[in-house]
């Protein structure tokens, strides 16, 4: 946007400059027609332009080659008015000297080029469309951005997985999804609304954050605003940022992948970094709860991982010694299966150390 306006400075600038350059010229200075022609013309051109320009949709100057390609097609075009200018010029008025034909060309030109830059520049996504086999493809400096969801702000893990330095790439975050969040912070049920306020408070923390890179997206782009559904709005977004898309919502996830758009799930992240338990190891569990089948406990390790144990139902609240017998990964996460071997602290600890075995206290 302020590329965009930089420009626009500057067509203004050149424009005032070839007028005042054609008014101090001795052939049109002394001829009123040719220099109020002249005046008005680029005056009414500029206005013209510039007005047409404001009317239409306005979008980021992101593309260098936009404007190097926009001036292109304005110069062949100017090419094309040039002779057209001279005949209209011998047609309608023809005490007009050469000197002011030729100022109401070079307005003619400029205005032309910018109209071209401009326009090729906001719609650089469609000139494939027109041009057969030329598209102006974004170029991303340095880590590919990392597009957040509304869950992923909501779980408020990112954060932590940032300071962790697993990746440097920089956070971005759609308008819509921060519209979404508002709404879901705004929303009559109670649970929505925390969950919704405390995604704010997430993306609060984040933005004061010195170390973490994050932005808020505020670009609308040609096709994205047009969709209805927020994940829709994501996948198509990920795809014009060439970026990867976090979330924890597993049906996005699958729809990111359908659609080949690179996908972060922080649940499968998570499941991917827990313990891995082999046949035969023995770990150190608390019995929490007793479990589906007769006779079985339930624990849980640090890291949240479920410990199904058998003959641990009579055991609830204490420290149990178990020995793997299988592990299970599932959509929801891991799960361990151990059998029983003996209370933490009884004494047989000692003779499973003194047998070699490994003990693992891990979930304690």
């Amino acid at each position: 946007m302020i590329m965009l306006w930089i420009l626009r400075v500057i067509f203004v600038l050149v424009i005032v400059l070839v007028l005042y350059l054609t008014a101090s010229s001795p052939s049109i200075s002394s001829d009123d027609t040719a220099f109020w022609s002249v005046i008005y013309g680029g005056i009414g051109m500029m206005l013209l332009f510039l007005f047409v320009d404001l009317l239409t949709p306005k979008r980021k100057l992101a593309a260098l080659a936009g404007i190097f390609f926009g001036l292109l097609v304005g110069v062949i075009i100017s090419a094309v008015l040039a002779p057209i200018v001279e005949v209209l010029a011998k047609s309608y008025m023809t005490n007009l000297s050469t000197d002011a034909v030729m100022a109401i060309k070079w307005l003619l030109g400029i205005c032309v080029c910018f109209s071209a830059i401009s326009i090729v520049v906001r719609t650089k996504d469609d000139v494939r469309f027109v041009v057969p086999y030329v598209e102006f493809a974004k170029q991303t400096k340095g880590a590919r951005p990392l597009i957040l969801d509304t869950s992923v702000i909501i779980d408020g893990r990112i954060a932590d997985l940032y300071h962790s330095k697993l990746f440097d790439a920089p956070l971005l975050v759609p308008r819509f999804v921060l519209a979404e969040l508002q709404l879901i912070a705004d929303s009559a049920d109670k649970l929505k609304r925390n969950r919704g306020r405390r995604g704010l408070d997430v993306l609060n923390k984040l933005q004061k954050d010195p170390s973490i890179d994050i932005e808020i997206d505020d670009e609308q782009m040609p096709g994205v605003e047009e969709l209805q559904g927020v994940d829709q709005k994501l996948v198509l977004f990920t795809k014009h940022r060439d970026g990867r898309l976090a979330t924890t919502d597993y049906n996005l996830t699958k729809v990111a992948q359908v659609r080949e758009v690179d996908v972060l799930n922080l649940n499968d992240l998570a499941n991917s970094l827990k313990t891995i338990a082999l046949p035969g190891e023995f770990m150190v569990v608390q019995v929490v709860k007793s479990g589906e089948e007769p006779g079985q406990g339930v624990g849980y390790l640090a890291d949240g991982t479920m410990v199904v144990i058998e003959n641990g139902q009579d055991k609830l609240g204490k420290d149990v010694a178990i020995s793997v017998t299988s592990s299970l990964q599932t959509a929801q996460g891991k799960m361990i299966f151990g059998k029983f071997e003996h209370f933490a602290n009884s004494q047989d600890n000692k003779s499973g150390q003194n047998s070699g075995q490994k003990y693992s206290y891990s979930g304690r």
